[in-house]
């Protein structure tokens, strides 16, 4: 790639074993593979308050979510796996989004994610595999103006849908989720150079 694609990668989950944490290394092996640059973070990392107005006007963006804001303003893109709360997406992966979205004196609306590209993923030991929790991180980041990739993947029975490496048990399902990270690289890619 002419220009290097920067990419951040992350779980929506802090749980140490999760499904999702498993899940988007797989897309970063494939973003990887295709020349992205992919900083892959855990969102335990990062801890943040949750989002309190008065906590900003007070003492403005706290160092965690500043840190994290950093991050996506110096990225071209998301790999986002979200695991499935009641629904919908987790408070951890909402409430990072809301500090980030979060303006500074003299910067530009919603910095961190305009013109931004993302790709979504999900595990979910449910049928679904998390596919209504999707649908509501989708309309978010597009609210947000962040380009969401169509393609996704949501893999249901997750307790069951792994090996002991951390792989797909399913091959076609690996390779899936591989090409969403390789697909997020290559057309952030041709943004970059449009």
């Amino acid at each position: 790639m002419a220009n290097k694609v920067k990419l951040v990668a992350f779980a929506g989950s802090t749980r140490t074993e999760s499904f999702n944490k498993k899940l988007v290394k797989i897309a970063v092996e494939g973003a990887r593979t295709a020349g992205a640059d992919v900083t892959h973070i855990d969102l335990r990392d990062y801890e943040m308050p949750l989002y309190d107005g008065d906590l900003e006007a007070r003492e403005g963006l706290p160092p965690q979510a500043r840190r994290f804001k950093e991050l996506l303003v110096s990225s071209h893109g998301f790999i986002i796996s979200s695991p499935e709360y009641n629904s919908s997406i987790s408070g951890v992966l909402k409430n990072a989004i809301d500090w980030a979205s979060r303006p500074q004196p003299g910067e530009p609306s919603l910095v961190a994610f305009t013109g931004k590209t993302a790709v979504l993923m999900s595990a979910s030991p449910g049928a679904l595999g998390g596919l209504r929790g999707l649908v509501h991180l989708r309309a978010i980041l597009s609210n947000i103006n962040v380009l969401v990739l169509p393609q996704q993947q949501a893999i249901s029975k997750a307790g069951e849908a792994f090996s002991p490496d951390g792989s797909l048990k399913d091959a076609k399902m690996q390779q899936g989720v591989t090409d969403l990270g390789r697909r997020l690289a290559e057309m952030t890619g041709k943004l970059l150079t449009a």
